[in-house]
């Protein structure tokens, strides 16, 4: 074990080292956005190939071990077929005293065009100063959404080798391509590797989310699943026109509208009997977590252009959007939606709505109280229409444990590179790859950002700053130091 003055010298040795190779880091960065790597467009499928070609030969020259693992092909709607991206599956090291880390990361990136309202050319890296001076910006598709951490990690690992340091650690990294278009064929390779591949694993790190803050780091430690469900009603086979009809039957949108007003009040509350129920208790330990998280309200309400939010505290918001069930209604199938008036009395229409699942709820009990408040609220209305509720998706919540070794790893590796302690945040969406990895291999799972709250992910002119790139690479170096000492 490292004492802590040995420690701080090999960091600073380190911390030099990566300061001193940042324009590589950014060459790398900025031939890695020129990819056009996008998984949602079948069109470009044969980039997100080159992609994964030129990530896989990244880690050889690491010296790791590379084995691409072919998925097969998948169809689309219009009945194309087309190859799936094979998945890498890499490792560097093997030294049994060692712990093993593994890294999830994606190679893919969101469609980007120019003319979407880019300021530059989204698949050029280019920097450009902040509005502070001291921030200077890498704008491209990929820069934080995933390529930029990916390499983070990658130079890293480079930077022990480079000073020719002992690994701390035994590396494994998980690549794939298809993240952005719901990593097809994942879930399927890590239940086929977990008595192999992952069989040796201690630890899975991913780095595929933000910053609560632009300037202050954060762990994230669990995020909302979702449930969503399609609520039908249907009066005949077709259509009828008001002057006929209206008046003298039960129409369909009438009943919807009833039943989807059930179910939220204006206070947002869930109106669902026992929807509440399991909700895990908030614990004092917990609340003290969200005192100190730096939060902009009033830049997270102009961000959505909305006059007021249902709280005034950010304790209160932030309990809503991470900790709190929410439901949200979408949409109506089947409903005039056109401009101008139509004087149609619609067949069947189908309201769509989700509900944000926390720990412990149960997807299946959740399903059941949905059907017994909606069939009940139905049959109050003496309606002869023809209801039907389905959840034709249902994703649970992750949640990990924030005293765990990984969590104090990392905390202390922010410590000292960024000199503050993080915010530990949850995520309010729903993050299936960290819930698959947990659910599939029951290793412990990680959250670890890089990237700042306005990196603008998946929109125009996505970023990441130089600071979060080369301090994120400082960062996971330090990580790879602070678990091996704990472990």
């Amino acid at each position: 074990v490292m004492s802590s003055s040995s420690s701080s010298a090999l960091e600073i040795e380190i911390f030099q080292y990566i300061d001193a190779h940042q324009s590589d880091f950014i060459k790398d960065l900025k031939e890695w956005v020129a990819v056009e790597s996008d998984s949602v467009q079948p069109h470009l499928r044969k980039e997100v190939m080159r992609m994964m070609a030129l990530a896989a030969d990244r880690l050889a020259a690491l010296g790791a071990t590379v084995n691409l693992v072919n998925l097969g092909s998948h169809q689309l709607p219009d009945g194309q077929v087309l190859p799936l991206p094979s998945v890498i599956l890499g490792e560097l090291g093997k030294d049994p005293q060692n712990p093993t880390v593994c890294f999830y990361g994606h190679v893919d990136v969101q469609p980007a065009k120019k003319e979407d309202g880019w300021k530059t050319d989204p698949y050029t890296l280019t920097e450009i100063d902040g509005v502070h001076l001291f921030i200077r910006n890498l704008y491209g598709r990929g820069a934080t959404d995933n390529k930029g951490p990916v390499l983070a990690w990658i130079n890293a690992v480079e930077t022990f080798r480079a000073l020719k340091l002992a690994m701390p650690v035994n590396f494994k990294f998980v690549i794939e391509g298809m993240e952005e278009a719901g990593s097809l064929g994942l879930e399927k390779l890590l239940e086929e590797e977990n008595q192999s591949f992952f069989s040796d694993v201690d630890y899975i790190v991913i780095s595929d989310n933000l910053w609560l803050s632009n300037k202050k780091p954060a762990l994230t430690y669990g995020s909302r699943g979702n449930a969503c469900f399609f609520v039908e009603v249907e009066c005949g086979s077709k259509d009828l026109h008001s002057g006929t009809f209206g008046g003298i039957i039960h129409e369909p949108l009438l009943d919807l509208i009833a039943l989807l007003d059930s179910l939220v009040d204006s206070t947002g509350r869930i109106q669902i009997p026992g929807i509440y129920d399991s909700v895990a208790a908030l614990t004092e330990e917990e609340r003290k977590l969200y005192e100190s998280i730096e939060f902009d309200l009033e830049e997270h309400r102009n961000n959505g252009g909305v006059k007021k939010f249902l709280y005034d505290t950010k304790e209160e918001i932030l309990l809503h959007l991470w900790r709190y069930p929410s439901l949200s209604i979408h949409g109506i199938e089947g409903a005039f939606h056109e401009s101008g008036i139509k004087t149609v009395i619609p067949a069947k229409v189908i309201g769509k709505f989700s509900i944000r699942q926390v720990p412990h709820m149960d997807l299946s009990v959740v399903k059941q109280q949905v059907v017994e408040h909606l069939e009940g609220v139905f049959s109050k209305r003496n309606s002869p229409n023809k209801l039907k509720v389905s959840m034709p998706l249902g994703a649970k919540p992750w949640l990990a444990d924030v005293n765990g070794l990984l969590y104090k790893a990392a905390r202390r590796a922010v410590k000292t590179v960024f000199g503050e302690d993080p915010d530990f945040i949850r995520d309010g969406s729903t993050v299936p790859i960290a819930r698959m990895f947990q659910t599939i291999t029951q290793k412990s799972v990680m959250m670890l950002p890089i990237g700042a709250a306005d990196d603008g992910e998946h929109s125009q002119n996505e970023k990441i700053s130089r600071h979060n790139y080369i301090e994120g690479t400082k960062l996971f170096a330090a990580f790879f130091l602070e678990i091996s000492k704990l472990h």
